[in-house]
This record gives structure tokens, sequence and C-alpha cells, in this order.
């Protein structure tokens, strides 16, 4: 690698560390009307196991099985996700945050979306059997 190259990466990733070290600004761009959206499948028994699936095949890779997080990735019972609304999360699954490194999962049916939420909003701050 070249001195430029060598550079241009390290002002990169200097600035990569400190737009994450500011904040999750994606929560900044949901619009109210998403805000203000509730979950059908909140506190539905049926509903949180079908969510617990869906979170091992598509949100448990990068955000860890405990969804803690890892390599980087938040964890999802940080204080910001358990007091995001559900809502808000919604839109975040549907448009994704890809600044930050999250996908969209638009591609995945509503109600299954709505289901991971009701899951990880099951699962808290801290350590809870589900």
């Amino acid at each position: 690698m070249n001195w430029g190259r060598q550079l241009w990466a390290g002002i990169v990733l200097g600035l990569g560390v400190t737009y994450a070290a500011t904040g999750s600004p994606w929560i900044q761009n949901v619009p109210e009307a998403a805000r203000k959206e509730s979950n059908p499948y909140a506190n539905r028994k049926k509903a949180i196991a079908a969510g617990a699936g869906l979170f091992v095949d598509h949100c448990a890779q990068c955000h860890g099985s405990d969804a803690l997080g890892r390599d980087g990735r938040p964890s999802l019972r940080s204080q910001e996700v358990q007091q995001a609304t559900d809502g808000e999360i919604f839109w975040l699954l549907k448009n994704g945050a890809l600044r930050e490194g999250m996908p969209s999962w638009s591609s995945l049916p509503g109600p299954s979306r709505w289901q991971i939420i009701a899951y990880v909003k099951r699962m808290g701050e801290h350590s809870v059997p589900v």
C-alpha cells in the first residue's frame, strides 16, 4: 500500500471512529408518523417465539445470539434500543442505517419485522428468559 492510500485509510478509519463515538443519529431520521406506529405483536407469546427464530436467522450474526453486540456492532439490549419506540425500530429495520453498518431488512415481511421487535423488547436490558 502506498503512502497516499495509508493516509486515506487512516482518515476514513478516524472519521468512522469519531462518527461512532458521537452516538447513533439514525433515530433522528425517523419520521414522526413512523415513531408513533405500535407493534401489533407486542407481548404476544407466539409472536415473541417466532421473533426469536427470525432473530437467529437475521440478526444474531451481527448482534450476537444474546443480542449484546459484538465486533463493534451495538447491543440490542442497550438503553438506546430498549427505549426506542417500536415504530422507530420498525423504521430502522425497513430502511437500515448504512453509514452505521445496519442493512435494510425491507425484503423481510412487515409482520416478521414486528415479531423480531417483540422478541428484542422482551429481552430487555438484562438477561431475562424469553
